[in-house]
């Protein structure tokens, strides 16, 4: 390394440079979010022979598939009506009507879910026009559903794009609510939850409570589905007839705030009960789901599922010396960071640095209100609508334990020096981890287990041998 690098590479590292990082304005760099309809692709995957259609640019329909594929490490199906210059010019009417046509020519969807890029919004693109046009010319039969949602690349995020395509799949699919058919289901909303293990674990929690339940959507057989030697476009997802019937449910909960609002509105406005909780992570999120769901049968929970919680606290209190007091900082979404901000509380640990890129008023008001009812909360501070390079200054000139966040961390960690535990999304560096819950009782001791070995992990790869112990 030459001097004038090194002297650089130096300053980055100084508070001088952190006060003018922390003071631009117009430059975002690496931002802790996607683009909306990243969030579309992902929620229209979830649908029973769903096929997500990007109104849009070939270019950005490979980048939403690639990063969910890199993730999952399996296949996404997804098609685009590849607009190009002249769409920008004269429109995507045309991109539209044949790529629909030649959509379900080949790949026969129960339903295309249609959401647009950035170019298709900047031209003003009027995509439930253009799709009474398709029907009109015969492009798709008139009794195939499309459900339609407005998804601009340059405003909100993925968890934005997953809530207005939930609400386009619903406003599509659902019957109107009447009185004397309400069924006696509980409709649960996972939010935009890429562990596949997490909806399975609600799955399992669901079953075990007897409760009469649809999961909207489920991407769980979707995004990891058996490897039996044959493929299958649609695998899994939420049955259509249960879509259908999805505004006479006896009730909604959504378990994720902020990947939900205009989904819930809209339910609202159609008189359908609905409650949203903090995803639950930790063991008081999942207490509150479990007495959510308890109140909605009105039966006892299951000593199963007490058994569970138990266990779960066992494991706390087994390794709770190792995360006490240590410091920590954090990125990633909304409802993510607050499950998991919750149980670093629960078991000591002291968050300091918490960066939300796409955070909203809502969020940060209820982010500051749990790190005030702690006392290992005091010495946090949110930092909404910051990015990981702002992370990165505050990593090296006010050092913590350990990062947790998604994989784009992984450099701010590095140049810290501290281990970065990988929650969220997108995880592309390390293998099946969506394969693990780190939702409910049983997502509590996950945690801990990545969480204590990681740290117990740098310890022993700094010891000397006379602190290299067996017994840690």
């Amino acid at each position: 390394m030459d001097t004038c690098t090194k002297v650089t590479k130096e300053w980055l590292n100084t508070q001088e440079y952190r006060d003018k990082n922390f003071a631009r304005e117009k430059l975002v760099i690496n931002p802790a979010k996607a683009c909306q309809p990243l969030g579309a692709l992902f929620c229209a995957l979830g649908i029973e022979g769903s096929l997500p259609f990007v109104h849009g640019s070939q270019g950005c329909a490979a980048y939403f598939r690639s990063t969910l594929s890199r993730h999952y490490r399996e296949p996404v199906a997804a098609v685009s009506d590849s607009m190009t210059e002249d769409s920008a010019v004269f429109g995507g009417q045309s991109n539209l009507i044949e790529g629909l046509k030649n959509a379900n020519a080949l790949y026969s969807p129960k339903v295309i879910a249609m959401f647009t890029s950035c170019m298709a919004e900047v031209i003003g693109d009027d995509i439930k026009a253009y799709l009474g046009n398709a029907k009109e010319q015969e492009a798709i039969p008139q009794d195939l559903p499309v459900a339609l949602a407005n998804t601009p690349s340059f405003k909100g995020s993925h968890i934005t794009g997953y809530d207005t395509m939930l609400k386009g799949l619903i406003e599509c699919l659902a019957t109107p609510r009447q009185a004397d058919k309400i069924n006696d289901r509980l409709y649960v909303v996972p939010g935009f939850d890429t562990y596949t293990a997490n909806l399975r674990e609600y799955k399992r929690l669901l079953k075990v409570m007897d409760t009469p339940y649809t999961l909207l959507p489920d991407q769980s057989d979707v995004l990891d589905a058996p490897n039996l030697g044959t493929y299958e476009l649609y695998p899994g997802g939420t049955p259509i007839t249960e879509m259908n019937d999805a505004l006479n449910a006896a009730s909604f909960l959504c378990l994720q705030t902020y990947s939900t609002p205009t989904t819930r509105k809209y339910l609202a406005s159609k008189e359908v009960p609905v409650e949203a909780i903090s995803m639950p992570i930790g063991i008081a999120g999942t207490d509150k789901f479990i007495e959510s769901v308890a109140k909605f049968t009105g039966k006892e929970v299951p000593e199963e599922i007490t058994l569970e919680r138990g266990r779960s606290i066992d494991a706390m209190t087994d390794a709770h010396q190792y995360i006490h007091g240590k410091k920590f900082a954090l990125f990633g979404d909304p409802d993510v960071l607050i499950g998991v901000v919750s149980f670093l509380l629960e078991m000591g640990g002291e968050p300091v640095h918490i960066v939300c890129t796409n955070s909203t008023p809502l969020f940060k008001k209820a982010m500051e209100s749990l790190l005030a009812s702690n006392p290992y909360g005091q010495g946090a501070t949110l930092y909404a609508g910051k990015d990981l390079w702002h992370l990165r200054s505050l990593l090296v000139t006010e050092p913590v334990d350990m990062l947790i966040g998604d994989s784009h961390g992984k450099w701010a960690a590095r140049d810290a020096n501290i281990p970065l535990v990988r929650v969220g999304f997108p995880i592309t560096d390390r293998v099946n981890l969506h394969r693990y819950p780190i939702i409910g009782y049983s997502g509590v001791i996950n945690l801990i287990t990545m969480i204590v070995n990681t740290f117990l992990e740098e310890k022993d790869r700094t010891s000397t041998d006379t602190y290299f112990e067996m017994m840690r």
